[in-house]
C-alpha cells in the first residue's frame, strides 16, 4: 500500500489485483487485473507512474509491471507501459529510482537489480561479497530518492547508492529484518525485526 503526493492510493493483492483509490473519499478509481498475486506497488514522483511487482504463480515468473496513471480516472487503463519478467524467485518489492528514470527491485534472490524505466534493460546489479546472504524482504527509498535501505532475511540492512548501487553502510541486527523504513526529516532509519516465539 502507498499513498502519492496527489491524494491517490494504491495496494495490491493476493487476490491478483492492484487498486487505485481517492484518499479522500475512500472510493475506488480503478482496479489491475493479472494473472498472480500482486506483491508491491509504488507510485513515481508526480504520482503519473506506478510500479507492480507479481509473485511467480503456475507457469509465471515474478515481474514488474509499469501502469500510467491517467490524470482523470475515467481514462485509465489496464495497460501496462512496460513488464520486466523476474529473475528466480518472488520480486519482493521495487521502488522507483531518482527522477524516475530506473525502477530498484529485490527478492528471494538476494541480489539488488536497477532497471532502466524505459527500456526494461538490467543497469546494475549488486555484486555476490556486498549482496544480502538471505531473502531481501523489505526496501524503502530517502525522500531526496539519493540513497534506498534494504532488509533481509541474513540478519542485517543495508543503505546503498540509488545511481551507482554502492554499499554505504551495514546494519547488523539479532534476528531477520522484515521491514524497513527511512525518516523524511532525519538520519534515522527504523528497522522491524521478525521475533519468533520458540
Amino acid at each position: 500500500m502507498v499513498v502519492g503526493d496527489s491524494g491517490l492510493l494504491i495496494t495490491g493483492s493476493a487476490d491478483q489485483t492492484a487498486k487505485l483509490w481517492n484518499v479522500q473519499s475512500g472510493q475506488q478509481l480503478f482496479t489491475f487485473n493479472f494473472d498472480s498475486p500482486a506483491r508491491s506497488v509504488d507510485f513515481s514522483v508526480g504520482d503519473k507512474l506506478a510500479v507492480i511487482t507479481t509473485d511467480p504463480f503456475m507457469e509465471l515468473t515474478s515481474a514488474i509491471h509499469v501502469k500510467r496513471i491517467a490524470k482523470d480516472p475515467a481514462d485509465q487503463t489496464g495497460e501496462s507501459l512496460l513488464v520486466i519478467k523476474g529473475p528466480q524467485g518472488r520480486i519482493n518489492r521495487a521502488i522507483w529510482g531518482p527522477l524516475n528514470r530506473t525502477i530498484i527491485s529485490a527478492g528471494e534472490d538476494c541480489i539488488i537489480r536497477i532497471w532502466d524505466s524505459e527500456t526494461g534493460n538490467l543497469l546494475r546489479e549488486s555484486d555476490k561479497e556486498s549482496s544480502h546472504k538471505k531473502t531481501v524482504t523489505s526496501l524503502a527509498k530517502s525522500a531526496d530518492g539519493s540513497h534506498f535501505l534494504t532488509g533481509s532475511l541474513d540478519k542485517s540492512a543495508k543503505i546503498w547508492d540509488s545511481r551507482t548501487l554502492s554499499l554505504i553502510k551495514t546494519y547488523v541486527t539479532e534476528r531477520p529484518v522484515n521491514a524497513v523504513a527511512m525518516s523524511p526529516l532525519l538520519d534515522h532509519v527504523c528497522l522491524c525485526i521478525v521475533n519468533y516465539l520458540i
